[in-house]
């Protein structure tokens, strides 16, 4: 789930084309249009947001339709979002880490969890039947200066390249207008990546926090 387009490929376009790579299903559900902003429209957007879902290779890719700038979590929302899960049926989910400056994204996290907790209720009028994902996995995509300790970071370096050919489609946002800013930024996100990724003895990687202890059946695998 993603607060608006372009957020999940900020913060985890790795971890889906590591997971296609893998032959697991994966779809992105849009909160919002992410409209208005100064140089997109919601034409714009949604063809930059086809573009990106190109590029990942996504199974599934709708939006929820929730107002931008003015995100909540409503029980109506609320109802909107656990019903989602009760017919995807999605075993793990993952939301934007809980602290940001950008309300949008509290307020999403806060939904996410929330509808999780609902879609397994009983007796209800939401559509399908009860269900509850496994997990919530936390990406970073956060607009303050801050470094939270992850839980894991993820070996994304095979797929660095694709995932900067996926949020370069959102030129809107990232290069319309900020010419000058744009090599800059992609250039931070890059470093962030190698950052991440010299930690676990990659190129570049992911990282992901969980509220909830991560249970291994074996240490295998882990760098």
């Amino acid at each position: 789930m993603a607060p608006h387009p372009d957020d999940a490929e900020l913060g985890a376009a790795g971890a889906i084309l590591k997971f296609k790579a893998e032959g697991l299903k994966v779809g992105v559900l849009d909160l919002t249009s992410g409209e208005p902003t100064p140089f997109g429209t919601p034409e714009i957007r949604a063809k930059e947001t086809a573009a990106a879902t190109e590029i990942l290779g996504l199974d599934w890719r709708e939006n929820l339709g929730l107002p931008n700038r003015s995100l909540e979590h409503t029980l109506e929302a609320r109802a909107k979002l656990a019903g989602v899960f009760r017919q995807l049926r999605p075993r793990w989910l993952f939301a934007p880490y809980w602290i940001d400056a950008h309300p949008d994204h509290v307020a999403a996290t806060e939904l996410i969890e929330a509808a999780r907790f609902w879609s397994k209720l009983t007796k209800s009028d939401l559509p399908g039947a009860p269900f509850h994902p496994e997990r919530i996995f936390y990406y970073y995509c956060v607009h303050l200066r801050i470094v939270p300790q992850p839980a894991f970071v993820l070996d994304i370096g095979e797929h660095w390249e694709k995932k900067l050919a996926a949020i370069g489609c959102y030129r809107s946002q990232f290069v319309e207008g900020r010419e000058d800013e744009s090599p800059a930024f992609l250039d931070r996100l890059r470093d962030q990546a190698a950052t991440w990724g010299y930690l676990i003895g990659a190129k570049y990687g992911e990282p992901f926090a969980s509220r909830e202890p991560i249970g291994l059946a074996t240490m295998r695998g882990m760098k």
